[in-house]
């Protein structure tokens, strides 16, 4: 690799060529404010937080995009930087709505940040307002372009990242709004409600839907009886909130804060996503064994499947039929629990804790009413619980460990790692390998299916039957997967997609980080990292050695695939037109 060596304030520093002077300074360790800048995904130079002087250079330089040359010499902290820095922070918080201590980013803003370290204490420069939009029509996700900083991180990680690209900066000059096209909603937009647009944004003008009051009220209503389930990645985040280290493990943290908030019964989603295997698994197995649609896609997902739907909807016959562990669970709390209980399903109300925005639309589609009811009643994203948790006045880490409540609160490993981007895969291959071979798994590492890379490939022997496997996280990697299957140049058998980058871990409800935090960590290794830990510590690491779903299915299901199993824990799919009518 080519170096080259440059001064940055007095300090020189070695970087390759193709660094910038943004990258030189941070390895020299002096801090550049930065607010547009995203590693990795937006690096534009368009708010100009960033900029530095160079000597020879006629004007200051946006050291974002600037490259590093030899003998370079910068300065990061003049008198000019500094006042031009000020400036055009000023500048934006005079468009800005600034009612901060009401804003869902209080003391997680990066533009509040950015003001207090640059001594911002008065707007130099009031005036006219730009026209902001409210959209509050999504199931998931609301935008407030009063908050927007026109920085275009959520722009790009829609188009980039996820590949879906439903925002776009709209208008020219003080006119410019993100927004759909035509300015119309985002549920009438095919946005797949990921979420990822809220984790990119510094400030407010993204955040997920607000479910907390209507939990709230059926927490205090006597005749409710309210369970809730909790997703395998919460357990590796929710810590995040209350100061804990990036992620670390609360796993039986969480029953006992989520009693303590009145909830009758805490319930695990583990117990649903060991279920998931035995159904998807099952159904690998029939289409592999008796000529079934290959390749099967899993269906965990609902931003996945939003995306399949609008995108690919030619490959919805790929899909598992299988329901996500969040919806077989609902389905069950109002059949299987309710009945073994005695109580009247009208009677439970049914919570989630997801790491997921894209959870709150799944729960209200058609198809997830199979139980009678609406078989999920309120999803809350990691976010929201640790709001709720806090205005309690209960801190995560001061609180004992205890166990989740049975039946629907036991779990193994394979369950665990559903909340990594390649855990769906290894957990259905422990599982199938077993009933196929009728062997015992000795190594049920499946490591060849791990790890942060967009897309990962591999072929599975399975006592002599070779299985071709694919994984891809984030919907930019999953286009690349389908269309090698749409082309015919794949040969895949069984294939694991997961809407957000890392899987669950890298959920759009997750906590959000600021760019450089971002930039020092990656948060979806550590916490898929975590995952593995808790799969490693578990006594059961296979999905049908959990004793609660062998019981479910000897009490109440009968078999994997038989028909209480079809119509509780299985649905189908359908092409959606890419926008709504335009009026």
């Amino acid at each position: 690799m080519e170096m080259v060596t440059l001064t940055i304030d007095g300090i020189k520093v070695e970087v390759s060529k193709d660094a910038t002077v943004l990258e030189a300074a941070r390895k020299a360790g002096i801090k550049i404010p930065t607010l547009c800048f995203l590693k990795g995904v937006n690096e534009i130079g368009a708010c100009r937080m960033c900029v530095v002087e160079v000597k020879g250079a006629r004007a200051l330089q946006t050291s974002c995009v600037l490259p590093v040359s030899e003998g370079m010499e910068v300065i990061t902290n003049s008198s000019a930087v500094r006042e031009s820095r000020k400036v055009t922070l000023e500048l934006l918080l005079s468009d800005h709505n600034l009612e901060c201590p009401t804003c869902i980013r209080n003391l997680n803003c990066e533009l509040q940040k950015l003001s207090e370290e640059l001594g911002v204490q008065a707007i130099r420069y009031p005036g006219e307002k730009s026209k902001a939009q409210y959209d509050d029509f999504s199931p998931s996700i609301v935008r407030d372009t009063s908050k927007c900083i026109l920085c275009r991180r959520c722009v790009n990680t829609c188009h980039q990242v996820q590949g879906v690209g439903v925002i776009s900066p709209n208008y020219r000059g003080f006119d410019t709004v993100i927004a759909p096209v035509f300015d119309m909603s985002l549920n009438e937009v095919p946005c797949v409600n990921c979420g990822q647009c809220i984790l990119a944004c510094p400030v407010g003008a993204l955040k997920e839907k607000d479910d907390t009051d209507k939990v709230w009220e059926a927490l205090a209503d006597p005749e409710k009886h309210v369970v809730v389930q909790t997703a395998p990645a919460i357990r590796v985040s929710l810590g995040e909130e209350f100061g804990g280290e990036l992620g670390g493990i609360v796993t039986k943290k969480l029953p006992a804060a989520l009693r303590r908030l009145g909830f009758d019964k805490a319930f695990d989603t583990d117990f649903t996503a060991d279920l998931t295997i035995l159904e998807e698994g099952s159904e690998f197995l029939d289409r592999l064994q008796n000529g079934g649609k290959l390749p099967l896609v899993t269906s965990c997902s609902p931003g996945w499947i939003k995306f399949c739907e609008h995108y690919y909807p030619e490959l919805l016959d790929n899909l598992s039929t299988c329901k996500s562990p969040q919806q077989m669970f609902g389905a069950l709390v109002k059949t299987y629990y309710a009945e073994k209980m005695g109580i009247d399903p009208s009677k439970i109300f049914s919570v989630s804790i997801m790491p997921c925005t894209a959870k709150k639309y799944e729960c209200q589609r058609p198809e997830m009413f199979s139980s009678g009811y609406q078989d999920v009643d309120a999803v809350l994203t990691t976010r929201e619980l640790s709001r709720m948790l806090k205005q309690a006045g209960i801190n995560l880490s001061k609180l004992p460990d205890e166990e989740f409540d049975e039946p629907l609160g036991i779990s193994t490993g394979a369950g665990a790692i559903f909340g990594a981007t390649g855990g769906v895969m290894e957990a259905a291959l422990r599982t199938v390998y077993e009933i196929v071979t009728k062997k015992v798994l000795k190594d049920i590492d499946f490591t060849e299916v791990r790890g942060v890379e967009g897309v990962k490939e591999a072929t599975i022997d399975i006592d002599g039957t070779k299985v071709n496997v694919a994984v891809a996280h984030g919907l930019a990697n999953a286009r690349t997967v389908l269309d090698r299957v749409k082309s015919g140049e794949s040969d895949y058998h069984f294939i694991e997609i997961m809407c957000c980058p890392g899987g669950c871990v890298g959920g759009g409800g997750q906590p959000i980080l600021t760019a450089d935090e971002r930039w020092e960590v990656d948060y979806r290794e550590a916490r898929g990292n975590a995952i593995y830990d808790v799969d490693r510590s578990m006594t059961l690491r296979k999905s049908h050695e959990n004793p609660a779903v062998q019981t479910l299915y000897k009490e109440f299901l009968e078999k994997p695939l038989g028909e209480k199993s079809h119509k509780l824990l299985h649905t189908h799919y359908n092409e959606r037109p890419p926008y709504a009518d335009v009026k």
